[in-house]
């Protein structure tokens, strides 16, 4: 069964800018759809961006749209999350996941396989 490992949070300025990455050990991510969810503490944990390179599909929440982008390196069989213009909401333990169910429902139904163990990113001044 895949595994996956996130790395990249941490602690950044409002306006700064931070990468997450979620890498796979154990299989490949190409039959899966793969999403970034966030929890922050005493909220539901929200679906961010869902990608699938088998559907060549991808969803992005409308709270991150214009500022978060989700991609894959095909190389390194990595999905990132390009985080830009971060917001003191956007802090959040943040996890990645995988699933055979489509992009959008997904990151709609925050229902997946396979969960990596998280990171937590602190927008702060």
């Amino acid at each position: 069964q895949v595994q996956l490992v996130e790395s990249g949070g941490g602690s950044v300025q409002p306006g700064g800018s931070l990468r997450l990455s979620c890498a796979a050990s154990g299989g490949t991510l190409d039959s899966y759809s793969v999403g970034w969810f966030r929890q922050a503490p005493g909220e539901e944990r929200e679906g961010v961006a869902c990608i699938s390179v088998r559907d060549r599909d991808y969803f992005i929440a409308n709270t991150v749209k214009d500022r978060f982008t989700i991609f894959r390196d095909n190389v390194k069989d990595t999905i990132y999350l390009q985080m830009n213009r971060l917001k003191p909401e956007d802090t959040a333990v943040y996890y990645c996941a995988v699933d055979s169910s489509e992009v959008k429902s997904l990151c709609l139904s925050t229902v997946a396989s396979v969960w990596g163990q998280g990171t937590q990113v602190t927008v702060s001044s």
